[in-house]
């Protein structure tokens, strides 16, 4: 075996010591993109060329090439990119979550059957569904979602939120919660079951047709003009549209909502990012444009409820009753990607008919009250019936 002389051996040592105490970003390493960089820049910004060369630094130099993992590595690129624009209504969908989203707007899957959102930096329940195992464990809009078993939800988009959330039924999630006015936040441990959502609940209440939307999604309209059909038949003689709760969904079905009690004019107008107006026209056909109407409204009204409460009363068709809505002013398209991940970006903000833009403040009933559930609806009842008869309408208590 060859020997190494202890003079020279002291010196590879002191080397050895100097050089693993050097900061590894002292590094000399010089990134020289090649044709093939070029040309997948051309088109871009000149500072896509760091995530080139970030790639390539990986590539050449990372101790473990197991964990070099380039689908991962471009969904991270991607989902780091669209955080930056710092919109909580933009957000990168992986594959399984886009398809999951997709069979959402169906109205089938399995979790605790709560819609949630993003204010002020937070993820918060938005509103859970009727009979839902969210709405059994007590879970109410505007509730915080601090942690999502055992983890913080601080860095988390919406769709990362949900899909923690969501899970096979008969499983549990624990969420811990804050509510504004508690002392402390406390776990909720809640039981998964399969959650399908009826868009629209229709009843006779007397003669008078109540009719909530909880969402609108693909069947909404369907199923909407089956419920007034049905009201005309059983001789109604005004309607009750309940809002409350409802976190928006699609805006071609607000608009056709809508347009099944206006004759004409403006549902809603887009604003894109050129300054471009497009307006939604009422469609024709609707089949309720003279019967008597009450919407309620409250804070977990959003978006494409929104639309409609704005369209219904900016055309002076009908009056809102409740809280101020939640104030979603803006319009989310889904974008497919090559590998079957998509991003949803916010490609305009709309405005009511009367060119009001709410995000932020939302809309602002014409009898504001804090009555809740039954009380508000048996107020819309008695509402409807002074409409009828003309009578003098009784405001409802603050």
């Amino acid at each position: 075996m060859h020997m190494i002389k202890k003079p020279a051996l002291c010196v590879l040592l002191a080397l050895a010591v100097l050089f693993t105490s050097l900061p590894m970003m002292a590094c000399d390493f010089k990134f020289i993109p090649g044709e093939a960089d070029k040309k997948l820049l051309q088109g871009l910004p000149q500072e896509f060329l760091t995530i080139s060369q970030a790639w390539d630094l990986l590539q050449k130099n990372y101790v473990d090439k197991a964990k070099l993992d380039p689908v991962k590595m471009a969904q991270g690129a991607i989902r780091g990119m669209v955080a930056a624009v710092d919109d909580p209504y933009t957000e990168y969908f992986s594959p399984q979550s886009f398809e999951s989203t997709l069979i959402d707007l169906t109205g089938l899957y399995q979790g605790i059957g709560a819609y949630i959102g993003k204010k002020d930096n937070q993820i918060i329940i938005m509103s859970p569904m009727p009979g839902s195992p969210a709405e059994e464990a007590g879970l109410k809009t505007g509730d915080m979602i601090l942690k999502i078993d055992g983890q913080s939800t601080a860095q988390m988009n919406t769709t990362e939120a949900s899909q923690k959330i969501r899970g096979p039924a008969g499983t549990d999630v624990v969420l811990l919660i804050y509510r504004e006015g508690d002392k402390e936040p406390s776990e909720k441990k809640i039981t998964r079951r399969e959650i399908k959502l009826d868009s629209v609940k229709f009843e006779m209440r007397g003669d008078l047709a109540y009719i909530r939307i909880q969402q609108f999604i693909v069947p909404t309209t369907s199923d909407f003009k089956k419920a007034l059909t049905e009201a005309n038949r059983q001789g109604a003689r005004g309607v009750i549209l309940d809002l409350r709760d409802n976190p928006g969904g699609l805006l071609s079905e607000a608009v056709d909502v809508a347009s099944q009690f206006l004759m004409r004019g403006i549902a809603v107008k887009t604003v894109d990012k050129n300054g471009l107006e497009t307006v939604q026209k009422v469609k024709p056909g609707g089949i309720a444009k003279d019967m008597p109407l009450i919407v309620l409204v409250n804070g977990g009204s959003a978006s494409a409820s929104e639309i409609v409460a704005g369209a219904l009363q900016d055309n002076g068709r009908a009056k809102l009753a409740g809280e101020k809505t939640f104030g979603k002013a803006s319009v989310q398209n889904f974008v497919k990607l090559e590998d079957g991940s998509a991003i949803k970006m916010t490609t305009a903000h709309y405005y009511t008919p009367n060119g009001t833009l709410i995000s932020g403040t939302g809309l602002t009933p014409d009898y504001v009250t804090s009555l809740k559930d039954e009380e508000l609806i048996k107020w819309a009842e008695e509402y409807l019936k002074s409409v009828i008869s003309s009578q003098p309408i009784t405001e409802p208590a603050k």
